[in-house]
């Protein structure tokens, strides 16, 4: 039965699913419509003075664009690694069925995603790559769908844009200290029985989804085109290292040069730092970690110029989606609510102490389909979602990471149809985005409910 329903939704996904560029434009649209329905004295050429401050104006949000494209290349950098990437080629000669393979992509994916967002992102696509060069029945869209649904753990793990936040003060995006002066450590977000236990359900039981949702009709990959590539880059590494010496390749493969940039800043993280954790010291211990496994300068810089090429899709569509969470927080005249505040507001008007955080959840999943950047999407709830709690009396900083984490749950579960994060690792595949949401929309329904449920039972 799960099988057909699967089959039922990848049917249709590749027959109605546009292209994610598209999707972005038409969530634009779409909140301009809402804009029109839902808030008083909204008029056009207030939305469209709104929509050019949030993609080119001073609503821009090109810094944490940035800062979200150095997390995703810096993670796809350190994945390339020599001995990652071995150990990755050893992992992928154990599976010897499409099942296994799609078993092992997303344990690895949704373990890399719960140490760092931009390796677990990737590293299971890479895992998926490597099986495909060994294994020939194996439908690739599956195995790959498989590696993106260990994507759906990112939001509780230790590189969540809101957990980062809530950790530090000095953040713009700590929206819990700018209204309570306090401080959110991971011992009241993510270290909690809410966030674990359905982090474990997940780890357990997507693996007997996959199982159960295989094709019966398997769509095989042309093996010669990855065969190809992995013999280029082996073609390139003898040439590199029979060409003659001079100064400049002397300099290119000086280890010595990694080595003190790495030293010098992990004294800058342990020591001056005191080891607290943002986002943008997620990127430079990445970022030292890359430096460290790719051992000479050369090989980090040609890997991470390699891996820069899958963000080119980010950086297209990031800028309309700043656009769409400014017209999100449009406001026509003062004392109008803006749309965020009355779709937010709507789905917690009626909660209790108890209901808040599950109610919360509600709003966040229908919130990411519009603004599925972690860090954004908080921009744009936490606000209601602390006011709301604090009417409530509830000031504690445990209730209000969990109010925090009903935030993160909404936006990990959605992602999975949510086609903006997808565009890395399809790009990776040389996939559409058509061959894994059909897959993926199986992951959201089980997601909803595991995520949904923690929630309300702790």
């Amino acid at each position: 039965m799960l099988a057909r329903l699967t089959h039922f939704f990848v049917r249709y996904m590749q027959r109605y699913m546009p292209d994610p560029y598209l999707f972005a434009v038409i969530l634009t649209l779409l909140v301009v419509v809402l804009n029109f329905l839902l808030v008083p004295q909204a008029n056009l050429s207030g939305m469209i003075d709104t929509w050019y401050q949030g993609v080119w104006g001073s609503q821009n949000i090109f810094t944490f664009a940035l800062q979200m494209t150095l997390i995703l290349v810096c993670g796809t950098t350190l994945a390339q690694a020599p001995l990652i990437k071995k150990g990755l080629v050893r992992l992928a000669a154990w599976p010897k069925n499409q099942v296994q393979a799609a078993v092992m992509c997303f344990l690895i994916g949704a373990i890399g995603s719960l140490i760092n967002w931009g390796l677990g992102l990737v590293i299971g696509t890479i895992l998926a790559k490597e099986i495909a060069k060994r294994l020939e029945q194996m439908d690739f869209g599956y195995v790959v769908a498989a590696a993106y649904m260990g994507f759906i753990t990112w939001t509780s793990g230790f590189s969540s844009s809101i957990v980062l936040a809530n950790a530090d003060p000095a953040s713009s995006l700590n929206i819990i200290y700018k209204m309570t002066k306090q401080t959110v450590g991971i011992e009241d977000d993510i270290l909690t029985f809410y966030n674990i236990v359905p982090v474990a359900a997940t780890l357990l039981f997507f693996p007997l989804m996959l199982k159960w949702m295989a094709p019966t009709h398997i769509k095989t990959i042309d093996r010669s085109i990855l065969l190809q590539a992995e013999a280029a880059a082996s073609s390139e590494t003898i040439t590199q290292t029979d060409r003659p010496k001079t100064f400049a390749s002397v300099l290119e493969n000086a280890w010595i040069l990694n080595l003190l940039l790495v030293v010098a800043g992990f004294y800058q993280f342990f020591v001056t730092l005191e080891a607290k954790v943002s986002i943008n010291t997620m990127i430079l211990l990445f970022t030292l970690l890359g430096l460290l496994f790719h051992w000479t300068p050369i090989r980090y810089v040609k890997a991470f110029y390699e891996s820069a090429k899958a963000s080119g899709s980010l950086l297209l569509q990031y800028p309309l989606y700043g656009g769409i969470m400014a017209l999100m927080a449009y406001a026509p005249a003062d004392g109008i609510d803006p749309l965020q505040t009355v779709l937010a507001r709507e789905m917690v008007e009626a909660a209790n102490v108890h209901t808040l955080p599950f109610l919360n959840y509600l709003a966040s999943c229908l919130i990411t389909l519009f603004v599925p950047s972690g860090g954004g999407h908080w921009a744009v709830q936490g606000p209601v979602s602390i006011q709301a709690a604090l009417e409530l009396g509830q000031t504690s900083p445990e209730y209000l990471g969990k109010i925090s984490m009903s935030v993160a749950f909404g936006e990990g579960v959605f992602n999975m149809i949510q086609p903006f994060w997808a565009l890395p690792i399809l790009a990776l595949a040389g996939l559409t985005i058509r061959d894994i949401m059909g897959y993926c929309v199986m992951a959201l329904l089980f997601g909803f409910v595991i995520f949904g449920a923690a929630l309300l039972i702790f």
